[in-house]
């Protein structure tokens, strides 16, 4: 059994993400991307990290968040 390999890592970049429309009339898809990013009402901010995965979930509904600076 190999031991995992320690790397040094930086401090990792994050996004702001905030959750400004609603789900409701939304597809079943657009319901679970809001849901796996983490958001549970209208106006909430998160931090996530920034990921290939994380920026794929966003990049699928625009329209429901806002990357915050």
């Amino acid at each position: 059994m190999r031991s995992p390999k320690k790397t040094k890592k930086g401090p990792e970049k994050t996004l702001r993400i905030q959750y400004v429309r609603s789900v409701i009339g939304a597809p079943g898809k657009h319901k679970l991307i809001i849901k796996g990013l983490g958001f549970k009402r209208l106006n909430q901010v998160v931090t996530r990290v920034d990921t290939p995965a994380v920026r794929g979930m966003v990049a699928q509904v625009p329209h429901l968040v806002k990357i915050l600076e």
